[in-house]
């Protein structure tokens, strides 16, 4: 079950002239090919250059191919501890690995119910979609490869792994253009995660994008997925997912059942909906910790592609040997 969240709506916050030059352009309406391109453009602007110099897999971390072992340094991930030469020389070493040249990527989409939704400047399903743009390109060229799951709850699209601009720029509007469930589509997440673990592909790159409200039950694939790839895990939140806000009689509503309540928004209310909004993060957050994934947060009020160039860079940092 995914949490509740108001159902009022507050579209001028999105569309009027206080909109910030960060959002993500609305990709619901008669102009999707000009907001596609203008998703396309921002994404360049800001994120060419961000991979140039130490180039160790890009967002995935290491490459799969083993490279030199050297002394373990405190911040080390200790999966790759060279246990053989750890034995030899009685000092803890790690193994380095050399970035993969040819990454082969898969983005499990979640799109049900809960992401037709948001209260800043976008939906959380336009995120998703500016996610995935921003995922093909900073995994584009070298002969590298992207492919997607995306599920509504009702249905499973498969776009196959193909290298190319022009592929990246279909899958990206084949997201955009996924159809919206009817509410109380359930999503499962745990099946489209347990998906990419069948037929096993060749070690890579795995992105779930995602809200990740609901039960936890995708942790266990999750663990079983990072044994053979790397894995990153974008969480899409709106402001209401974390807090009720201030203004007395709301009707709450569960997307992915249909069922609604009316309440008024207490103080006691608004303190127990954000204590336990708070509690299933942190759950969450563990869970992906967990898994092994990186975790990156993006915010419907918040400028995402900033967020997401921090976490790629602290990224390199970790992998490099350097603070993050």
């Amino acid at each position: 079950m995914t949490a509740p969240q108001p159902t009022s709506d507050p579209a001028d916050a999105r569309t009027g002239s206080a909109r910030p030059s960060w959002a993500p352009p609305v990709l619901h309406g008669g102009r999707l090919e000009a907001a596609l391109r203008t998703l396309e453009l921002e994404v360049r602007r800001r994120l060419d250059g961000l991979l140039q110099g130490n180039h160790l897999g890009l967002v995935p971390g290491p490459g799969s191919e083993p490279g030199e072992a050297r002394p373990y340094q405190p911040g080390d991930d200790v999966r790759r501890m060279d246990w053989a030469v750890t034995a030899r020389t009685t000092e803890p070493h790690i193994r380095e690995t050399v970035a993969d040249r040819e990454l082969e990527t898969w983005l499990a989409v979640d799109l049900s119910p809960s992401l037709d939704f948001g209260t800043a400047v976008c939906e959380k399903r336009d995120l998703v979609v500016a996610a995935t743009a921003a995922v093909a390109h900073l995994t584009r060229g070298g002969g590298n490869r992207i492919g997607a799951l995306v599920s509504t709850g009702e249905q499973l699209v498969r776009v196959p792994a193909r290298g190319g601009m022009a592929h990246a720029r279909g899958l990206i509007r084949k997201v955009a253009e996924t159809p919206r469930a009817p509410e109380g589509t359930r999503g499962d997440l745990a099946a489209v995660v347990e998906q990419l673990r069948r037929p096993p592909r060749r070690r890579g790159l795995v992105v779930v994008v995602s809200d990740f409200l609901g039960e936890l039950t995708w942790q266990r694939p999750l663990r079983a997925l990072s044994a053979r790839h790397d894995l990153v895990a974008i969480e899409v939140v709106d402001p209401r997912d974390i807090d009720l806000p201030e203004v007395g009689t709301v009707v709450l509503a569960d997307p992915e059942t249909g069922r609604q309540r009316e309440v008024v928004a207490s103080p006691l209310l608004r303190r127990e909906f954000a204590a336990a909004a708070a509690e299933h993060r942190a759950e969450v957050a563990a869970g992906l910790r967990q898994a092994g994934a990186g975790h990156l947060v993006l915010r419907t009020d918040s400028d995402w592609i900033a967020d997401t160039v921090r976490f790629v860079v602290a990224r390199k940092r970790r992998w490099s040997g350097g603070v993050a």
